[in-house]
């Protein structure tokens, strides 16, 4: 073929063809080798999408993550493609004004976590800060829609890169949000330790030291010391006597509220 020549394209039903310019062969390539400009119905389904999330009427923004939904689970790689400019529109409905709207988008959002999985680590930070937000929510039906979308995150997304959004999360909660997140962190642990002890002791080790760091633990809630143990157990299984030397170089009240709570 003389340099800088195109050869002639032939389409086939399901084939590209390239005429050969030394014997007239046809060469086959794949259609899906050929990188084609986005359809226009894929655009104009997009701007609908955003029009609906951003609409006005609560109904009609139900309506649109709705159709967030259905297009996750009939066009995931355009949705896996957009996700970013897509979850800019979606995490405003996270934090909808209307409960309803709020409830819905905590409930889709739980299902399509487990559709695009590792298409949605792009935008992790803002979907674990939306999630975390509703924890404290007086709303049962909320809370119980944030608390789904939380565990569906563990099962499915990236640990260690969630381990390290618990963990700034929880240095601003409080109340049940701030157990909850404890909770997932000491769930965490035992999965992420043996591939990458360095991510526990730098993003969970803080919030046991901080937990710990409460003079008034021994006589707070149950609830809050069961979560605490169970965190610091949790540690103590996987890094053994380690811990005790990483306590060492804490406060004395930290440590013993630490040899406290694990019977040292």
């Amino acid at each position: 073929m003389a340099k800088g020549k195109s050869l002639p394209l032939v389409w086939g039903e399901s084939w590209l063809y390239v005429n050969s310019a030394s014997d007239g062969r046809l060469l086959q390539r794949a259609k899906s080798q050929v990188t084609l400009p986005p359809a226009v119905e894929e655009t104009e389904l997009l701007q609908k999408l955003y029009h609906l999330l951003e609409a006005k009427g609560f109904q009609t923004r139900v309506e649109g993550v709705t159709l967030l939904l259905d297009l996750c689970k009939s066009s995931p790689q355009l949705i896996s493609t957009n996700i970013v400019q897509i979850f800019d529109y979606f995490v405003r409905r996270i934090a909808d004004s209307h409960k309803k709207v709020k409830q819905k988008a905590l409930d889709v959002l739980a299902e399509i976590i487990g559709v695009l999985e590792d298409a949605l680590n792009p935008v992790i930070i803002g979907l674990v800060e939306g999630i975390t937000k509703n924890l404290n929510s007086k709303d049962r039906r909320v809370h119980a829609a944030a608390v789904k979308a939380l565990e569906e995150s563990i099962a499915h997304l990236d640990k260690v890169e969630l381990m390290k959004e618990f963990s700034y999360q929880w240095s601003k909660l409080s109340g049940q949000a701030l157990l909850e997140i404890m909770e997932r962190i000491t769930v965490l642990v035992e999965w992420i330790y043996p591939r990458s002890p360095e991510v526990v002791q730098h993003y969970a080790l803080p919030v046991l030291w901080s937990s710990l760091g409460n003079k008034a633990l021994p006589v707070r809630s149950a609830n809050v010391r069961t979560v605490v143990t169970k965190l610091a157990s949790a540690l103590y299984k996987v890094m053994g006597t380690k811990l005790k030397k990483h306590a060492a170089s804490q406060p004395p009240h930290v440590q013993e509220n630490l040899s406290s709570i694990l019977g040292w």
